[in-house]
């Protein structure tokens, strides 16, 4: 019997093979490329040519969990959701000689990539408009103001204000760290690192190392209970009753265990929402360091670890000028609780949507992030509060996109997802909070008795808790 080439090729000699297989068939099944799914043995197909990455996924800038997720699978739609058509030329050094033998392209795959191929050639990827630049004159001006009314204002409510703008200064901070983690929101990558750096590690305490690490993950599987960090709140929320299976988290590699602890903090999670979202930042602080003094491999770690550290002694040094303990906390209170609003906004986009277990496909790019993501519908005028996040599907399909063009390619989107039978999910900011609100209580309900079988009117009101 024949060996398939996916049982003989390794990474390490697949220049060998295809030398020794020069007139020979040069395919293989799905199936077959399914096998190669290892750290050690990464192979994925883009447009059906067979690609070995797996050296280059320990040097891959989006990390290597994008590539792990979806290792042994076509990966075209994901592929040209994040990479740029000059990024195409880089492929033919992982060139394996094979090509994917029962490749084939959904429908809406198709009219996908021709919108991306679309927006490409109307060079809406590198129209970037002035936000960055109105952002930072925002986030330049807040600082003075906030550090001037400390310094030299006595009043206890300028000193609140004070507090409420440098949780507003951390809001626009997060919106360009966000952005500039998907494309160059500078003229180039030194200014857009060193952008990064000034305003997420050095101004806001955030990690970009750790913002990338986990936002990467999250856009590959989005809303993946087992993938997708952002669905991970454990012990504090949860979005589904299959978490209450211990589901085992391949993001931090760990079991989320819903022990006694878990299962009484989730019962009253919809009353606990708001108040934590008011100190979620403290989780984002500890996040950071953590990964940060980690073994894993950090790209410029120093840069990093200088950033927070510049964070944590001009941030507590301010503090310390207010004249007493109670206005010391009420100023961290205020900036915490104002940068909640933002957390909440990142909340609604997914807690509410479709959820599944399991691994990403790669098949089903467009698919899945429809389902997963909603939508909150906004004039123009209030674009500045939701720093993109009210088009969160085209955002998930489009993550190059510059946050200016979102609202131009929504009816590109809706259209497609009407052609195809999709879900595009869209709601006010209210009703996006009561459809949050009502995912958590369903679970919190359900949550509070798991020994016996929930009674009828529990059910039907945990049901209709959505409306």
């Amino acid at each position: 019997m024949a060996t398939s080439p996916a049982a003989v090729v390794t990474p390490h000699h697949h220049q060998q093979e295809r030398l020794a297989n020069d007139g020979k068939d040069k395919s293989i099944t799905l199936s077959e490329l399914s096998l190669h799914n290892k750290p050690d043995d990464l192979w994925i197909s883009i447009h059906g040519k067979i690609y070995d990455v797996t050296a280059w996924s320990h040097v891959h800038p989006g990390g290597s969990i994008p590539l792990l997720n979806l290792a042994g699978q076509d990966v075209t739609d994901a592929f040209l959701a994040f990479h740029p058509p000059s990024a195409s030329a880089r492929l033919r050094d992982f060139f394996t000689g094979y090509f994917l033998k029962d490749y084939s392209v959904s429908q809406v795959s198709k009219d996908y990539r021709r919108l991306v191929a679309e927006f490409s050639k109307s060079g809406l990827f590198e129209q970037k408009g002035h936000g960055t630049m109105v952002s930072l004159t925002c986030i330049a001006m807040l600082f003075v103001m906030s550090v001037c009314g400390v310094l030299f204002c006595e009043g206890t409510l300028v000193h609140l204000l004070c507090g409420a703008g440098m949780g507003f200064l951390w809001i626009q901070s997060g919106w360009i760290g966000h952005d500039s983690g998907h494309y160059n929101v500078m003229s180039g990558r030194g200014y857009n690192r060193f952008t990064q750096i000034l305003t997420g590690n050095c101004l806001a305490g955030i990690s970009i190392g750790w913002w990338k690490w986990n936002h990467n993950a999250h856009h590959i599987a989005c809303n993946s209970l087992d993938f997708d960090p952002d669905l991970q709140h454990m012990p504090l929320f949860v979005v589904s009753t299959k978490f209450f299976g211990s589901i085992v988290s391949q993001f931090y590699e760990r079991t989320l265990s819903f022990d006694k602890v878990a299962r009484f903090l989730v019962s009253y999670q919809h009353l606990t929402f708001y108040p934590v979202m008011c100190f979620a930042r403290i989780n984002l602080f500890a996040q950071s360091f953590v990964l940060l003094l980690s073994k894993r491999k950090v790209p410029n770690r120093g840069q990093e670890i200088l950033g927070l550290l510049v964070f944590w002694i001009w941030y507590p040094f301010l503090v310390s000028f207010l004249p007493n303990w109670g206005e010391r906390i009420m100023f961290v209170v205020a900036s915490f609780a104002v940068t909640g609003i933002q957390h909440i906004q990142f909340c609604l986009n997914h807690f509410s949507s479709s959820v599944y277990v399991g691994p990403p496909k790669g098949n089903d790019w467009f698919e899945k992030q429809t389902a997963g993501t909603l939508n909150i519908a906004c004039s123009p005028s209030m674009d500045w509060f939701h720093g993109g996040l009210q088009f969160q599907v085209e955002h998930h399909l489009f993550p190059r996109l510059p946050r200016c063009q979102l609202r131009r390619v929504s009816p590109f989107v809706k259209e497609l997802c009407k052609k195809h039978q999709l879900p595009y999910n869209c709601a006010s900011f209210w009703k996006a909070n009561v459809l949050t609100i009502g995912t958590l209580r369903t679970a919190a309900l359900q949550a509070r008795d798991l020994v016996n079988p929930i009674p009828k009117n529990l059910v039907w009101e945990a049901v209709n808790t959505h409306g």
